[in-house]
């Protein structure tokens, strides 16, 4: 007999996770305690949690901060009641969502909560974003966004900081995706999306998404829970260096000699460097980014050592830049085109080194050597960001210096684990 093994992804896990949970903070005889309850949803008359975890044999619970307020030295934490993902509108969903889908969600508003002055759009896969994007109108966010890695974008969760309109609707009725997330959507939007073709289509609604921008300084508790059992607490990460004041030139000192930047960024390179800033902030180190226009080109993430992650990011710039310029051009994937249709792509391709030339370089850590750099810097990058500190800062400066190249420092790192 063949076994089914589809059947495990049509999964509906019930879950042994009691409706409230409390942790409390104690020191001698004070305690705070945070209250947090269950999320669950009615779909189709029926009460359901969670659909799975992680991988579908493992149960799973989402619980909302409800009441409590912490206070841990100077630092105030976000208060119960604002709530984003954790208390998400299900408006549609044939499967409802799954840690997957919430998590992938909410890491695109840990992004999208730095953006509110434009439209803008993120398209996570697996915790990571494949595209990121601003735009004129959320239509054309989304869209760049989307083809900044149509390939990865596939089965991936949108999120969008404006209310959804007909134009953006239609790019998501185009593709596949599986969760869509936007404070609201707009008169005639809903009977657009809910088709048959788009049954299992997780439509979400965060209304409090209009207060986005408040998240933004925000503080709230990191857990991360260990084999054992342990858990290590953190403060939750928040990029500083997200305006012009705040980057410094690049400059070092090594072995009594000074070492400086010759050349500042541009108005129009300090904008992408600050919008990759705040992207990276929203990815896997190490990490290594390449942006232009506001628009991610390359994202490389999750690698162990920083120039390969640097190679990485350029190397799927080129592929992805490829596969762009064929859906512009054809309407087709790489894999379909003739042979002189590809040979158009190809060159396109070559005579904007991928995407890169022009972009900016944007890294989560120091460069402890200038190899990191020389990756962006032969593909013609304008412009770099990047923590500074390493011991031979000095190295990646000379390399800037010698192309041309402007390089600032956030002073900050921005590692995510």
């Amino acid at each position: 007999m063949a076994v089914d093994f589809k059947k495990q992804y049509r999964t509906i896990r019930g879950d042994h996770f009691p409706a409230r949970l409390e942790i409390s903070f104690v020191d001698g005889d004070r305690r705070q305690t945070l209250v947090y309850e269950k999320k669950i949803w009615t779909i189709d008359g029926e009460t359901l949690g969670l659909r799975y975890g992680e991988n579908p044999q493992q149960e799973a619970a989402l619980y909302k901060l409800v009441n409590g307020n912490l206070v841990l030295g100077e630092v105030e934490y976000i208060a119960p009641g604002n709530h984003l993902s954790s208390d998400v509108e299900l408006l549609q969903s044939g499967k409802h969502p799954g840690k997957i889908n919430i998590t992938d969600a909410d890491s695109a508003l840990s992004i999208l909560k730095y953006l509110s002055a434009s439209p803008a759009a993120v398209v996570v896969k697996h915790n990571n974003p494949s595209g990121a994007a601003k735009g004129k109108s959320l239509a054309e966010a989304l869209l760049q966004a989307y083809l900044a890695d149509r390939t990865a974008a596939f089965g991936g969760a949108i999120a969008l900081n404006r209310p959804v309109d007909k134009a953006a609707a239609g790019i998501i009725l185009r593709e596949y995706f599986e969760v869509v997330v936007a404070p609201d959507y707009e008169e005639g939007v809903l009977e657009m999306l809910t088709v048959e073709s788009k049954k299992n289509l997780r439509i979400m609604r965060i209304s409090n998404m209009e207060r986005l921008e408040s998240f933004s300084t925000a503080r709230f508790v990191d857990f991360k829970s260990l084999q054992d059992g342990g858990i290590i607490i953190q403060n939750s990460f928040k990029p500083e260096a997200i305006t012009r004041e705040k980057l410094l030139p690049a400059q070092a000192r090594f072995k009594d000699k000074e070492y400086r930047i010759a050349r500042m960024p541009t108005e129009k390179e300090y904008e992408d460097l600050i919008f990759g800033w705040i992207v990276e902030s929203g990815v896997t180190s190490n990490s290594v980014l390449y942006v232009k226009d506001g628009v991610t080109v390359g994202v490389g993430t999750g690698e162990q050592d920083r120039v390969g992650v640097a190679e990485i990011a350029r190397d799927k710039a080129y592929k992805k830049y490829s596969e762009r310029r064929a859906y512009e051009r054809f309407g087709k994937r790489v894999g379909e085109l003739s042979p002189g249709e590809k040979a158009e792509v190809d060159a396109d391709v070559k005579a904007t080194n991928g995407g890169l030339k022009g972009s900016v370089m944007v890294s989560d850590a120091f460069f402890p050597f200038r190899d990191a750099a020389d990756v962006g810097i032969r593909e013609g990058v304008a412009a770099i960001i990047q923590p500074g500190g390493a011991i031979r800062d000095f190295e990646s400066i000379e390399a800037c210096n010698e192309a041309g190249v402007a390089m600032v420092y956030t002073g900050e790192r921005s590692f995510r684990h």
